[in-house]
């Protein structure tokens, strides 16, 4: 999807006019291995490589030389000339067995003939500044080799396709349109009332907001796609923390014992729950101890706690909430979701449920049998704010903020009607915010740090 190029505060480094290289497959063995080259004027640099003159956009096979004219490698050979490449400079392709020695013998022949080794992210990130991708789109490059779900892979995959930045794109024209016709009638202080009756000021900002609204709403189904939801298993030793861990992975991936404070250290598994990656983490047992070890892993689990979405809070069914429980309560942080669990339901003769409460959700159930386990996963779903979509695209926490940002601006905008001078420009910082999502306005720190996370070769 074509694009204009963004707008930075910063100039971009020399690099951009360098020719980059880099291998753009994974490490270790493979069948096939790719180095990847971007710059300019690349047609001699593919001859120097393998005495041949390969056309445009069709796969040669070649022999790929070294400077005294021996063969390193043969395969296919690929010229892309610029613009129409990924990065839309001239990009030219090895394509050759990918054991790790050739794949790092034919980079630094690339390197002899004058490239430079690419940054992380490099290649997509001349995509976004030349024009071919915007920097949602570069994002989801990244976030679909990452995906943890068939969901999330989906998700990404509508928004490298131009998706979400069509979205926002809407939002802007809604916003400029706006906004020129308010500017054209700043100059005319006297009919500023008409303007406000004849424009339909107060409605086109309302249908603005409800748009912005169901945007907000996709992407932050795309953002829980994409961090997915962090749930720490707590509570007293010899609770039944690992054994729910093992019902919900499917798995024994923690040892369950009878013995209290079997669990030393954190395990953590991720599963998906409808396509949400659910990053489960059992926790050694909170109580008072002399043992050293045990003592590390308690400690440890207070950190996770801290960085938790959610924490399960388990309880013995058979003696139900004591005074060590609620002294985890106590020590819990304010601002985090809870579920108390209710196990064991099997040995104190009593059936699965879920209560919603003032302190959250309290659930009955057997990690043992498998009883009322489903209704802790709904219970994680609802608490994440979870609803199935199918148009749900992928969204970063960047993103929500911006678009948060540009709700609140235009509620201000909202607040100053009539006076049109202040509406417009909360209309203009709302326009700035949302534009920082496909990157029509993008400081270049930001752009270093979104691209920084990239890996080698992409």
């Amino acid at each position: 999807m074509a694009r204009k190029p963004p707008t930075t505060q910063k100039p971009e480094s020399g690099r951009t006019a360098a020719t980059i290289a880099a291998i753009a497959t994974a490490p270790g063995r493979g069948g096939i291995g790719i180095v990847r080259v971007s710059g300019t004027k690349l047609l001699d640099f593919a001859t120097a490589l393998s005495g041949r003159q390969p056309a445009a956009r069709l796969a040669t096979l070649a022999e790929f030389k070294a400077a005294d004219g021996s063969v390193i490698d043969s395969g296919l050979l690929l010229h892309f000339p610029a613009p129409q490449s990924f990065t839309g400079e001239d990009v030219v392709e090895l394509h050759g067995h990918g054991g790790p020695v050739v794949m790092k013998m034919l980079l630094a022949r690339c390197l002899e003939l004058g490239a430079t080794l690419a940054e992380p992210g490099e290649f997509t990130r001349r995509a976004y500044l030349n024009g071919k991708l915007d920097l949602a789109q570069a994002e989801a490059v990244i976030d679909l080799i990452d995906a943890a779900t068939a969901a999330a892979a989906r998700s990404a995959v509508r928004s490298l396709q131009g998706e979400f930045s069509r979205a926002v794109n809407g939002l802007l024209e809604q916003l400029i349109e706006l906004r020129a016709l308010v500017e054209a009638t700043l100059d005319f202080p006297e009919e500023e009332v008409d303007f406000l009756e004849a424009a339909d000021a107060v409605g086109r900002l309302g249908r603005l907001q409800q748009r912005l609204t169901q945007v907000f709403d996709r992407a932050q189904q795309g953002r829980l796609l994409h961090g997915g939801l962090h749930v720490v298993l707590a509570g007293q030793p010899n609770v039944g923390k690992s054994s729910l861990l093992n019902r919900l992975a499917g798995d024994d991936l923690a040892i369950v014992t009878s013995l209290p404070g079997t669990t030393r250290d954190v395990v953590r598994s991720t599963l998906q729950l409808e396509g949400i990656p659910l990053h489960v983490i059992d926790t050694a047992g909170l109580r008072e101890t002399a043992d050293p070890i045990e003592q590390i892993g308690i400690e440890r689990s207070w950190r996770e706690i801290e960085r938790a979405d959610v924490v399960v809070l388990l309880v013995d069914a058979c003696t139900g909430v004591g005074e060590a429980d609620r002294a985890i309560v106590a020590q819990l942080p304010r601002h985090l979701a809870r579920v108390t669990v209710h196990n064991k339901i099997d040995l104190a003769g009593r059936t699965a449920t879920s209560t919603d409460d003032a302190d959250g959700v309290t659930i009955a159930l057997s990690a043992r049998s498998g009883d009322g386990v489903d209704l802790l996963r709904q219970a994680l779903l609802r608490i994440a704010g979870w609803h199935p979509a199918e148009d749900v695209f992928i969204a970063r926490e960047r993103h929500l903020r911006a678009l948060q940002q540009t709700r609140e601006r235009i509620e201000q905008a909202q607040a100053q009607l009539p006076r049109l001078e202040l509406f417009a420009e909360e209309l203009r910082l709302a326009q700035l915010a949302l534009a920082t999502i496909t990157g029509e306005f993008t400081a270049d720190d930001l752009l270093g740090e979104i691209f920084g996370r990239f890996c080698i070769g992409k």
